[in-house]
């Protein structure tokens, strides 16, 4: 715990004696990555008497009963871990990420906005309660407004309403650029929010993403969303400390959903949004077996495309066990990152 106080005092004298943030690149990027130190030190350090508190308040995940059997165990796991991320994000941002930086209240107010929506829906599907969380239409009415209000920030404010083309270049697309805004943001939130069904499965493709997403906001010189990506990578590694198969704690709507809008909103900050689907091609293989098994089922009265949705599910009745699922789910999400930096440069 020393360790970790002393490396947010150092990042705090670092911000103290500047009157202005560091224009240096390298002094820039340092603040960033330590940042990420430090984000990853107090998640850790906070998580374990969280997660006690959490089981002192019964406040344990329900299974649903159409899932695998193999999920009956998880029954009871703490849930709302999602605080564990956005928590430390939170407070390290308004800190040192705000200061000249006032854009990066867009993602800060997703991210909170999310959470607070995801929690509410996690404290409705706790063992005991009667319903399984909020109507799927209720949620995603608050995504959609959220998303709106986002995307209009981003169009109007900060005045982002370009395209940019791998090998192409950049072009103005004007007012289509709000309803694609808006279905990044409530797309990715509920793709995320998909990947949530195995243990580190979400949190470990999620930091992928945003570290790919805050390797092209530096090359871009955008530090406010590299530091903003970075606090994430290193927040969301503390909770998988604790999600680490069999897991300690689930974060639950309460993570995955702040995780994939605020992604989404730090990817078109960066103007590279077309690359989302494919650093994030987890998350939408997640999203898009649950809609080909709907679509089918509807077209071929009752046959499934798959054995169960979403995909990780189908892949854990073919016999995959749960740690060879994520790890090779990360490993494809790995190599999906480094396509999408690459076409970034390009």
């Amino acid at each position: 715990m020393s360790d970790g106080l002393a490396l947010l005092e150092s990042v705090g004298h670092f911000v103290r004696n500047r009157s202005v943030l560091p224009r240096d690149p390298g002094q820039n990027l340092a603040l960033s990555l330590a940042l990420s130190g430090v984000a990853f030190l107090l998640t850790v350090i906070v998580g374990h008497p969280y997660i006690q508190w959490l089981r002192r308040h019964g406040i344990g995940k329900k299974i649903r009963i159409e899932g695998p059997e193999g999920h009956l165990v998880k029954l009871g796991t703490p849930t709302m871990g999602g605080f564990m991320i956005t928590v430390p994000v939170i407070v390290l941002t308004v800190f040192f990420n705000l200061l000249g930086r006032l854009s990066m209240l867009l993602p800060l107010g997703v991210l909170i906005g999310t959470a607070v929506l995801g929690a509410i829906d996690d404290r409705l599907s706790l063992v005991g309660a009667t319903r399984m969380g909020l109507s799927a239409r209720f949620k995603m009415i608050w995504l959609l407004l959220f998303s709106i209000v986002a995307a209009v920030i981003l169009y109007g404010p900060l005045g982002l309403h370009s395209i940019y083309i791998p090998f192409v270049g950049k072009f103005d697309i004007g007012a289509v650029y709000l309803p694609i805004a808006v279905l990044a943001i409530a797309g990715t939130a509920n793709a995320v929010n998909l990947t949530d069904g195995l243990d580190t499965l979400a949190g470990g493709t999620a930091a992928v993403a945003f570290t790919a997403y805050g390797i092209i906001a530096f090359l871009q010189g955008q530090i406010q969303v590299v530091t903003f990506c970075f606090t994430m990578v290193g927040s969301v590694l503390g909770f998988l400390w604790y999600n680490a198969h069999p897991a300690q704690v689930f974060m639950g709507d309460t993570g995955s959903l702040a995780l994939g809008a605020s992604l989404a909103t730090a990817a078109l900050m960066t103007g590279q949004w077309l690359l989302l689907p494919i650093i994030g091609i987890v998350f939408v293989a997640e999203a898009l077996s649950v809609m080909l098994q709907v679509a089918y089922f509807k077209l071929t009265n009752g046959k499934r495309l798959f054995r169960m949705t979403p995909l990780h599910h189908h892949f854990e009745l073919l016999g995959w066990s749960e740690t060879q699922i994520t790890l090779r789910f990360w490993l494809v999400g790995m190599m999906a990152g480094l396509l999408g930096m690459a076409l970034a440069l390009a």
